[in-house]
């Protein structure tokens, strides 16, 4: 991986914005036989698990 590449992935897992191509790289290796979801359903899921909503205890950011 270029240390660009390393950089801008790092950054985004700084600020909490999840990288989708490695998600899309373990579910091929991993769970080949497993769907893998578009980004949009990507993004809406990690941002629930991040803020823990839908199970009564909405953290926020703060």
């Amino acid at each position: 991986m270029a240390l660009k590449e390393w950089s801008v992935r790092t950054a985004r897992l700084m600020v909490g914005i999840p990288d989708y191509q490695t998600y899309v790289e373990h579910r091929r290796q991993t769970h080949p036989d497993k769907p893998i979801m578009t980004y949009e359903e990507f993004f809406v899921e990690r941002q629930n698990a991040r803020y823990a909503v839908g199970k009564g205890r909405f953290r926020g950011c703060c």
